[in-house]
């Protein structure tokens, strides 16, 4: 199974910006402060990979997004659904002052990777704090959190908890369920 992982609004209250080129939390606590709860949700499940689905990938680059996360979480990460050459014109390799992921929905973000994997329904979850364009048909892949609550939401972290049981005991092969 692949976990999409947004950072902010669910490991840290989505109030982070570039101060000097550096994140900066501007609100309580610190950056990453609810990622121990993510390590503790998936401790049962080592099977789970996860793939980075936040601008921190974009902005930071994949490496160093990836490796801000603890080390449990960043050694299960295989991949980001942003990748440089997004953001570079195909033909003269030059950075392009904007891409088609900067302007899609996080859903389309995911959609495409999920695509290009071959993914099927039952094989993946997401954790974010964006809902925007999320069809109806998807919303059980979705574990939305309050962005200012993420993983901090005990109910949010009782639906994830859920929704990994019910995903490992599913047949994978059925992917309607």
């Amino acid at each position: 199974m692949i976990l999409f992982l947004d950072y902010d609004g669910v490991l840290h209250a989505d109030a982070v910006f570039l101060a000097a080129r550096r994140p900066v939390l501007r609100a309580e606590g610190r950056l990453f402060m609810w990622a121990p709860i993510l390590v503790e949700v998936l401790a049962p499940y080592p099977e789970i990979k996860i793939v980075i689905s936040s601008s921190w990938a974009r902005i930071r680059g994949f490496s160093r997004a990836r490796d801000v996360l603890p080390e449990a979480l960043r050694t299960r990460v295989i991949g980001s659904t942003w990748h440089s050459s997004f953001g570079r014109s195909p033909i003269s390799g030059m950075r392009l002052p904007s891409n088609w992921w900067d302007e899609a929905s996080r859903y389309r973000q995911i959609a495409r990777y999920v695509t290009r994997a071959k993914l099927r329904d039952n094989d993946w979850v997401a954790i974010d704090d964006h809902a925007e364009e999320w069809p109806e048909k998807y919303r059980w892949n979705l574990i939305w959190t309050d962005s200012a609550r993420g993983l901090s939401d005990p109910r949010i972290v009782a639906q994830l908890r859920a929704r990994l049981a019910r995903a490992g005991g599913a047949d994978t092969a059925d992917s309607t369920k």
